[in-house]
């Protein structure tokens, strides 16, 4: 005779109905933002299609199918969406993108992937010292090397290359 399984305790984090709704809500918004968008600039078909006819025919789409999400979220069970824990290691990643566009304004790309890959394997990867200096010094002087050099295309620069004569 085999035992009954006990349910594990679920860990505790965000509900699952809630984000759903706030999703739907959102889409729906978008959606509602194409639709007076397409109807201010002609969404009708006068001897061929105005200038918002597809974005108006695209935005309907996208609100039944706002609506349907948010349907959904009532008949489905709550469940946790994210724990905690998840939401975490979320915030972990996020973080150090956020500090990188941030600084791609006042610093330049390169200056601020540098930083990106120190604070991304400091805080993310728990790499070896050196291995982050190396990598956040080389990876940016190969992509100034190619983008800046072997393709000319500019990308955004700070002091550090205005310094160099770039």
């Amino acid at each position: 005779m085999t035992q009954p399984v006990e349910a594990e305790p679920q860990e505790p984090g965000i509900s699952r109905r809630p984000v759903e709704i706030a999703t739907a809500l959102l889409l729906i918004g978008l959606a509602g933002i194409v639709l007076y968008d397409s109807h201010g600039r002609g969404a009708g078909w006068d001897g061929g299609p105005q200038n918002g006819f597809f974005p108006a025919r695209v935005g309907w789409i996208f609100l039944a199918a706002s609506l349907f999400i948010l349907w959904q979220s009532f008949r489905q069970p709550d469940a946790v969406f994210v724990t905690y824990g998840q939401l975490r290691q979320v915030v972990r990643v996020l973080g150090p993108l956020v500090l990188f566009v941030a600084l791609i304004q006042p610093l330049g790309i390169y200056a601020a992937s540098a930083a990106f890959i120190v604070t991304f394997m400091a805080v993310v990867g728990t790499s070896r010292w050196w291995s982050i200096g190396l990598t956040a010094l080389l990876v940016p002087i190969a992509c100034f090397w190619i983008f800046e050099l072997q393709f000319r295309v500019p990308l955004p620069k700070g002091p550090l290359e205005a310094m160099l004569g770039y």
